[in-house]
Formats: structure tokens, sequence, C-alpha cells
């Protein structure tokens, strides 16, 4: 297999295991000590788990070392556009011909064992990483977190535990206080552990699990607060206080990120210089991004276009807060989601911000809801809506009805992933 090319490499590792999702560490642990156990090697390694907004956390953590002069490995998932974007080695992008040799190396040392796509890709991050020098790694869970294949660090630096709500029930538990167990396996004994806002029962079951490893937990209204004062961030904890600028990433909800990853910051004593750089420097796309330009922004270009990949009911709790805030404009959503998802609990929220819905099934994607499934689920939700046979004959069919409206593509990552390969 020397030479192939890297998605030809991650199509063959798509067939060494006959489920995406399955969830242990046997099979990673196996693999790491055949590779002479890489996630041994790392820099110093923050782990975050979360059900919604641990990707926008870590992307402050990175813009705040970052701009404390210090260099970061990171590995995100999923990908949007490119496998590429999930592998970080000192800030880069995995290049092409690395991506290639490092597949290819854990391909060739797991022989035809069976192991899942996540886990063989984890592990090749993990050998990645392990060869270029860094300041630190941050790792962001896939799923869950005690059977996640990034759980195979047993001395991180620190871990954070992002905000946990209902979702992939069918792996993780039905109850919140079940889903946060899971979450809560990423903390390691005496290893310091940022928890953001969080209901009672998982609260709960947090500090149980950091009180049992003698983990000190540093949370959100007890540890510190964060609350936005005056077109200002402003940060509070014994150390004293921050006032800041408004997180660059959109939402009222990255004041509550942005507060994780301060309070990450202060644990590590990054610096003045860190605080500053983590809420004016952060990118994360398909977070409420704005396309401004390319082919799809094109066919509606009076219109404000954003796409969003949050696919949860806390999300679209937060998307609807978000959309509530901006200035007063028609607002018209195109969605597409996984069948796996609470679409109630998506759209819910949503249905008092928008004009109407045109549902779209993910181009490319086995477990697309259909579109027509879609669409009755938002009128279910008192939500007008309609069906279109791909992105542009939606944009089209919006931008001939209301041309000067607000256009928020959303409903999964899969989704936004396509949006932005088709406006490249």
């Amino acid at each position: 297999m020397s030479g192939a090319t890297s998605d030809i490499i991650l199509e063959r590792m798509m067939s060494l295991h006959p489920k995406i999702i399955d969830l242990t560490l046997d099979r990673v642990w196996r693999l790491l000590e055949s590779l002479g156990n890489p996630q041994n090697d790392l820099p110093p390694v923050i782990h975050v788990a979360g059900t919604n907004g641990k990707g926008s956390t870590l992307a402050m953590i990175r813009a705040g070392l970052e701009g404390a002069g210090l260099t970061c490995h990171a590995y995100t998932s999923p990908h949007l556009a490119r496998f590429h974007e999930r592998i970080r080695l000192a800030g880069e992008l995995i290049s092409e011909p690395d991506l290639a040799a490092v597949l290819d190396e854990c391909h060739a040392a797991n022989g035809d064992a069976p192991i899942t796509y996540f886990e063989i890709t984890t592990c090749a991050a993990l050998l990645a990483m392990s060869r270029i020098k860094a300041d630190y790694t941050l790792l962001e869970v896939g799923l869950g977190g005690r059977l996640d294949a990034t759980n195979v660090i047993e001395a991180p630096a620190l871990t954070i535990i992002t905000p946990v709500s209902i979702d992939h029930e069918q792996y993780l538990g039905d109850t919140l206080a079940k889903i946060a167990g899971e979450k809560a396996g990423i903390i390691k004994r005496g290893v310091p552990c940022v928890v953001g806002p969080q209901h009672y029962d998982a609260m709960e079951v947090i500090e149980a699990r950091a009180a049992a490893l003698g983990a000190p937990v540093i949370a959100q209204g007890q540890h510190w607060h964060v609350f936005e004062e005056r077109g200002r961030l402003v940060f509070q904890d014994e150390r004293g206080l921050l006032d800041l600028p408004l997180p660059n990433l959109p939402g009222a909800h990255q004041i509550d990120n942005a507060g994780a990853a301060l309070a990450a910051l202060r644990t590590l004593d990054a610096g003045e210089a860190a605080y500053g750089a983590a809420v004016t420097r952060a990118e994360w796309p398909a977070r409420m991004q704005r396309l401004n330009s390319g082919p799809l922004a094109e066919i509606a270009p009076e219109a404000e276009l954003w796409l969003d990949g949050g696919h949860n009911a806390a999300a679209g709790q937060a998307l609807a807060r978000h959309l509530a805030s901006l200035p007063e404009r028609p607002t018209y959503l195109i969605c597409g989601m996984l069948n796996t998802k609470d679409i109630a609990g998506y759209l819910g929220p949503l249905a008092a911000q928008a004009e109407s819905l045109t549902a779209l099934s993910i181009p490319g994607e086995a477990n697309t809801l259909p579109a027509s499934e879609t669409a009755g689920a938002a009128r279910a939700v008192g939500l007008e809506a309609g069906t279109a046979e791909d992105l542009r004959a939606a944009l089209r069919m919006i931008a001939e009805r209301a041309p000067h409206a607000r256009i928020l593509i959303c409903g999964s990552l899969y989704l936004a992933g396509h949006v932005l390969r088709e406006n490249a």
C-alpha cells in the first residue's frame, strides 16, 4: 500500500470493522502497543469532552496558547471538507504526504485485525503528534469519553468537560446522569478538571467521579464566573477579574465556552497574552460561520448567508437564542439531519425564529434523514416547510422568494462539510 493517497487508505480502513461505532478501548490499546505506545510521548495533553461546545472551547484554548507564543498539536473530529482538518501538528494542518505515511504505517501495523475507522485514525493522529515537538497537545473526544479512542492518556495536564446534554443515547445511555458518567470517564487521578455549566444531574456525577480520583474540580458557578457586561466579556476567579472583548465566535453560548477556555488557560498559567487571544483569534468553521463569498453565496448575492453544524436539542436552543439577538431580518432555514438525531428537539426552539424551512437529504450520507421526513418534522413544530432537490435549488428558491433574507444552512456537520466543499 506504500505510496497510496490518504483517501485510498482511509477508504480501506472503513472496511476493517463491520460497525462505524463500537465503543471499547481494547483494539486501540492493541494497536498502540504495536506502534510503540506513541500516546506516552506526546507533549502535555489537554483532553476535552462534552456534548456541546467542546470544539469551540478547544479552538479558543489553541488560540490562547498560540497567542502566548506556544505551539499546539490538535486532534478534532469529525472533519468538514477534508480529513486533514482533524490533525494539526504544531499549529499546521497535517500535510498529505505525512498523513498518507502515518495512515499507511498504522494500517500495516494493524493488519486485518478488526478496528473501527475512528480508532485506527486516532492512533494515526497520536503517532503523528508524538513525532513533532510542541508545547501542548489538544485532544477532543469523539464520542462519550470513557471508552473513546482518545482516552488513552494516563496523566494529562488538564481535562475539560463542556456542557453535557442528551445525545447519542444509543451509545451513551438514556439519562443525563448516564451520559455524564461516560463524559466523566476522561477524568484522571489528581488531574485538574475544568467543568462548564451543567445540569444538576450531570454535575453530581462529574463531581463524584472527580472526588473518587482526587481530581480538583474547577467549575463554572463555583470556582469561576463568566458573563457579558456592557458589550465586554467579564471572567472572574480567585485570581481576579479579566475584562476582555466578546468572543469573535458568534453566539451567546460562546460566552460559556470562552469561560471554560479562560479557566483552562488560568490553570495552565498561560499568561495575559493568552487571554485576549483566546477570545479574539479563535477559528472554528461551521459554528455560525458567515459565508460572504463563493459559488453558493453568489446564488443569493443580496442575502445574509450563514452556516451552522449544531445538531442536537441543546444546539437548537443556543442557535435560536443567537438568531433572536440578531438585527431583525426574515430568516429562512435550509436543513438536513441524520436519522440518529432528535429532530423535534433541535427544530422546536427554531420554529419561532424562522419564516420557513427547506429540507434536504444530506448528499452521500447513508444515515441522512430523507428530506420529506425533515420537512414533516418541521411542520409538526409549527414551521412552514418544503423540500428541495439539492442545496443550490434550495438557495435559488429562497432568493426568489425573499432576496434580502437571512438564510441559515443547519442541522448537521455532515451537511456543513458538503456546503464548504460546494462553496470552495
